[in-house]
Order: structure tokens, then C-alpha cells, then sequence
């Protein structure tokens, strides 16, 4: 089964719009995983607009299923996570004046940075995948940067998969069959939600994980963070039976 990991990032910017200490991050964590899910994943970003250093240290404590930091690689994030020294670290692109993650690493053009960041990480033993998007030029040259896995990054899924799915995962399945070819695991991200999770995850060939934040977070509004989370876990099993 693939796993599901919950990025808190939201919960985070609901504590900070209002200041002190609520909703309590570590406590949301330590309940994600008591509620069923298998990982958490925090993506901290240099102007700590959600996840602060602090929140990240104090999750390492907390988390006791599998940990995953986001973020780019400067220096001070690599930083960080040596020091925190999670399960797995995503490389992800991001300038800091992003909103969100809106594109996969070029890994032709970064390929020899790459190298140095994984190989660096890789040395700590923390697991590496790099955010990419499904093209099969820049998942061939992620196998040769060392990675052990690769995050798909799935906006272009998300965002066509209700006026046609099956052409919205072609290019997924394309890339995750390449990706087991080349001794790439899979994980996956980004606007997967209630409503298109189980196609995808059906379709994607060993798909390992998928992180899920801000559509969980919204859903748990309504459901509840429990319920929400079993809802989730549910799309992720291969039941046909399950649209």
C-alpha cells in the first residue's frame, strides 16, 4: 500500500495568522499519526511565513513514523536537515518568493549540483528524492545524480484529470514506468485530493508515497482530521470498487 504522508505547512500558517500556540503543530502531528498516517512532511521556507526552524526541531522528537523536509537546497536548509537528520529529504526548486511549488528540478541543467546535494545528504543517511516533473529526459538524469527516489509533481495531472483522466495520467505512467527502469523510487505530490487520489494511485506503477497537504487540511474542515485522514488512506487502496 502507498504510503500517505501529511504535510502540516497549513497548519502552521492558521497558528501564525493569529500568533501563540494554536493550533499546536506538534500536537497535529503526533495525531495525524496517531489517526493512520504514515509520515509527516513539513516544508520550511526562509521567511518562515508556516514551518519555523523551531517547529522542525521539535518534530524530530515527535515524529515517530517517517519524517520528510522539503525545501532548496541552500546552504542553510541542508543545514537543518543535517542536523535534524529525517527519513528522507525532497529537493524542491523553490525561489523564496514562491507561494508554493509551482515546477520539478531541471535535472540536466542541475545535474552536477544535484550530485554534490545528494551525494552530501546521501553520506548522512538520510533517503533523497527530487521534485520533478514527468518527463523522462529529467527522470533519467535524476537516476544519475544519485537519488533514491524521485516526487512527481502532479499539478498538470490535477488540474486536467476532470475533462479527461486518461490523458491526464499517460504521461505519469510513462514517467513511473521509466523511473522502476532506471531504480528510481516513487513518491508523489501536489492538488492530489479526494477526488482524483485513487485514479492515480491505481495507474502509477509502485507508487511508494504521496504527500498530501493543503486539499487534507481544507477536507479536515469539514470531516475532521481523523475522518479526513481514513478518507485519504482509503483512496489509496487498489480497489476498483473505489472511484
Amino acid at each position: 500500500m502507498t504510503r500517505l504522508s501529511v504535510n502540516i505547512n497549513k497548519i502552521a500558517t492558521i497558528r501564525n495568522a493569529r500568533g501563540g500556540n494554536i493550533p499546536d503543530v506538534l500536537k497535529v502531528a503526533k495525531d495525524c499519526e496517531q489517526f493512520g498516517a504514515q509520515g509527516i512532511t513539513v516544508h520550511p521556507r526562509p521567511d518562515e511565513r508556516h514551518i519555523t526552524r523551531e517547529d522542525v526541531y521539535g518534530l524530530k522528537s515527535v515524529v515517530k513514523e517517517e519524517f520528510n523536509i522539503e525545501g532548496n537546497p541552500n546552504r542553510e536548509f541542508m543545514e537543518l536537515v543535517l542536523d535534524i537528520k529525517p527519513t528522507q529529504v525532497t529537493l524542491v526548486p523553490d525561489g523564496p518568493d514562491v507561494l508554493t511549488s509551482n515546477a520539478g528540478w531541471d535535472t540536466i541543467t542541475n545535474k552536477e549540483f544535484l550530485k554534490e546535494v545528494v551525494g552530501e545528504f546521501k553520506a548522512a543517511g538520510i533517503r533523497v528524492s527530487i521534485f520533478i516533473d514527468a518527463n523522462n529526459q529529467f527522470i533519467e538524469n535524476a537516476a544519475e545524480t544519485g537519488a533514491d527516489r524521485i516526487e512527481l509533481y502532479t499539478e498538470d495531472y490535477a488540474k486536467n484529470f476532470k475533462s479527461n483522466p486518461e490523458k491526464a495520467i499517460e504521461p505519469f505512467v510513462a514517467g513511473a514506468e521509466l523511473a522502476n527502469k532506471v531504480g528510481l523510487g516513487i513518491n508523489a505530490g501536489h492538488d492530489l485530493n479526494l477526488e482524483n487520489l485513487n485514479y492515480f494511485a491505481k495507474r502509477i506503477p509502485n507508487l511508494l508515497e504521496v504527500s498530501i497537504g493543503h486539499a487534507l487540511i481544507s477536507d479536515s474542515l469539514y470531516f475532521g482530521l481523523q475522518s479526513t485522514i481514513q478518507l485519504y488512506l482509503k483512496q489509496l487502496i487498489l480497489d476498483e470498487a473505489i472511484s
